[in-house]
């Protein structure tokens, strides 16, 4: 394993061209651990936040169909339920665009304070809605309408509270910091997963369609409350400070960055984001937001059952999520990401044929086997996806790359799955999907330079404290006199 100071070098040349001539211990980040822990804790709230929404409607998805949408066949209405859930995809871009640059120009916390209220607003307003029996077409409009508020919201969420933790990390411990945004996700998804559970063995069959449905999107509102709080609590990063001071500093500064002159001067990162996200939420979605139906409408499964083990699974991987995050910053990102692609084109045909025999234990297995691939990622992207871009651009770069592959891609593959299997009637059709998504993230993996235990772009070294930043500079001070003795041999 490399000397935490060597994995430093790569970037000492791109600081010393932007800043100054030599690296000063003024200029190393020492990052305060206190403040760490609490901005990683915010950050993976808003995330639960967040997938607590999906969790819930994703494993309410039948009953908000038999609610919002006129009587029919079982599958037309949760097709119809799946596009409300991905109409609100395809406005997350638009809130990139906006919440973006915001976050750019004004800092994190203030962005990431509103896009939680916008949240826990849009989710508990679905709580409120009559039924399409009550009020017709109205009641599937303002499901929409709610869906919309939650994914614009959700558009500067993921990338702005990926930035915060990765400005707020040390270099030596990016990838464990950041897998906890998604130990948060997937403690989100859990909680509702769980509570929607809870109410399906406590309910009939009638209270739940009724009213139970509702008590899970009530919650949001406190929950909502509580993540505000902390993220007001919180300072902002201490990259964008000194991003901020330079800025202050120079007088004569440069007109705004337009979106269009940041997509040309970006648009390799940006395409390699797009790429990992592409890989990233096609499988998140597959298992996370399709299965819970695929298990009830096409297996046949009882719901509870089918809720039961992608519960199991999910609190299984939230170790292993944490495991893997560790386990990046020791090994590389790369590595990590490819052995997460090639896990879904090897896999994804044996874990479909075991959840398609039906027994409980081929089911369990074969969403165990999808669940540890997806881990590869859950630990790794948090911390990867940062790392692309620089640090003036980076919430810009990060959330607008993000929902564009999100809506594209992640948002629509519920929706897609779902038609292609009623189209088909092919029960393998998931993996097939899942096997083309690894192909192109295997591709974009390939296209990446390693980053794990090194500075963010266009940021100095940040490490855990004042005696690790003497030995960085000693050691680089001990490098630069080597190279200028041999550079004097050699003349």
């Amino acid at each position: 394993m490399k000397d935490s100071s060597e994995s430093h070098t790569s970037h000492i040349k791109f600081w010393r061209k932007r800043n100054k001539p030599e690296l000063t211990l003024d200029d190393i980040t020492i990052v305060d651990r206190k403040m760490l822990h609490r901005a990683v804790g915010a950050a993976a709230l808003g995330n639960a936040m967040e997938w607590f929404d999906f969790g819930v409607y994703s494993f309410l998805a039948v009953t908000i169909g038999h609610v919002f949408f006129p009587s029919g066949s079982a599958s037309a209405q949760l097709i119809a339920a799946f596009a409300t859930f991905a109409a609100a995809f395809l406005v997350r871009p638009l809130g990139g665009l906006v919440f973006g640059p915001l976050g750019d120009r004004i800092g994190r916390q203030k962005v990431l304070a509103f896009t939680m209220i916008m949240m826990a607003a849009g989710t508990f307003s679905i709580g409120l809605i009559p039924s399409y029996e009550r009020i017709g077409i109205a009641a599937p409009i303002l499901l929409l309408v709610a869906r919309l508020v939650q994914g614009f919201s959700t558009g500067g969420e993921y990338g702005g509270a990926a930035t915060f933790i990765a400005e707020y990390s040390t270099d030596k411990r990016r990838g464990f910091m950041g897998s906890w945004l998604e130990f948060g996700t997937l403690g989100g998804y859990l909680l509702g997963a769980g509570l929607v559970t809870g109410l399906t063995a406590l309910m009939s069959a009638d209270q739940l369609l009724n009213w139970g449905w509702r008590i899970p999107f009530f919650i949001a509102a406190p929950l909502g409350l509580f993540g505000l709080y902390i993220r007001l609590k919180l300072e902002e990063t201490p990259a964008f400070k000194k991003h901020m001071e330079k800025q202050d500093q120079i007088e004569d500064s440069k007109p705004r960055q337009t979106l269009f002159e940041m997509l040309r001067q970006y648009w390799r990162p940006m395409l390699q984001c797009i790429g990992l996200v592409l890989l990233f939420n096609v499988s998140n979605y597959m298992l996370t937001s399709y299965m819970p139906s695929y298990l009830t409408s096409v297996l046949g499964m009882s719901e509870l059952s089918g809720l039961m083990l992608i519960i199991v699974v999910m609190f299984i991987m939230m170790p292993l999520t944490l495991l893997l995050g560790y386990s990046n910053d020791r090994l590389g990102r790369k590595p990590v990401l490819l052995a997460g692609a090639m896990g879904l084109i090897l896999f994804s045909i044996p874990a479909l044929m075991l959840i398609g025999n039906g027994s409980m234990w081929g089911v369990f297995g074969g969403l165990m086997l999808l669940g540890l691939v997806h881990t590869c990622f859950t630990g790794t992207m948090p911390s990867a996806l940062p790392s692309l871009f620089t640090t003036n651009t980076r919430y810009s770069s990060l959330a607008i790359g993000f929902n564009i592959s999100v809506s594209l891609f992640g948002g629509t593959t519920p929706l897609l799955t779902s038609w292609l299997v009623s189209e088909t009637g092919n029960i393998m059709v998931p993996a097939y999907y899942l096997m083309g998504a690894a192909v192109i993230g295997a591709i974009t993996v390939f296209s990446l330079k390693e980053t794990a235990r090194k500075p963010l772009i266009g940021s100095a070294p940040a490490v855990a404290s004042k005696e690790e930043a003497k030995t960085l500079l000693k050691k680089l001070q001990l490098r630069r006199k080597k190279k200028e003795a041999d550079k004097a041999v050699s003349h």
